[in-house]
């Protein structure tokens, strides 16, 4: 089993996101014999914005981090992401990897019945950190909105949020809030190995 770790806070040692998403991935290896992991910091390693050399195939350099991306994607059963709130949305560094990942006859297609995702079978597990406290449903959140509507669209059904709210407000709320989420953190199930 393939396990693919990103961190995409720029906040290094200081992140919360960070430090959950390390406590995600640990549980996995303590519960899943063998598994594999690969690791991306989005801060530390960017990958460029998408360009017009880039999906023309004429940016060789480009075209070729786009498909190892790609690559690396498909072939992970399980994905644990952190995905820090920033500006009610996540970082532009996370959206550059999923613009790799969200390619047309690649990990989704369009039929005459709709879309239809084709990277299905895999798990999204996406630490989220949030400064304020924005619950369920609360329409400033493009955050999980987001994640949920793209992961959904590439076929991932098995989609879950360790969130930490309220981070920002005191050392207190920090506190609670990461052990809060902590506490959160589901045992993976062993049948997905």
């Amino acid at each position: 089993m393939k396990l693919l770790h990103l961190d995409a806070s720029a906040l290094g040692t200081q992140s919360v996101t960070r430090e959950l998403s390390a406590a995600i991935v640990a549980r996995w290896q303590d519960a899943v014999p063998g598994l594999a992991i690969d690791y991306r910091d989005l801060d530390s390693n960017p990958l460029p914005h998408l360009t017009a050399g880039v999906l023309a195939g004429t940016d060789t350099v480009g075209k070729a981090e786009g498909d190892a991306v790609m690559a690396q994607f498909l072939a992970s059963d399980v994905i644990v992401i952190g995905a820090p709130m920033i500006n009610f949305s996540i970082p532009s560094t996370l959206k550059a990897w999923i613009d790799r990942i969200a390619v047309a006859g690649k990990t989704f297609r369009y039929t005459d019945k709709g879309p239809e995702g084709l990277a299905t079978g895999k798990r999204v597990v996406i630490a989220s950190a949030r400064g304020g406290i924005y619950g369920d449903a609360n329409p400033a959140d493009f955050q999980e909105a987001y994640l949920r509507q793209v992961f959904g669209f590439l076929g991932v059904t098995d989609i879950e949020f360790v969130r930490a709210e309220g981070v920002a407000y005191s050392p207190q709320h920090r506190a609670d809030a990461l052990a809060a989420a902590h506490a959160s953190i589901r045992e993976p199930m062993r049948e997905a190995a």
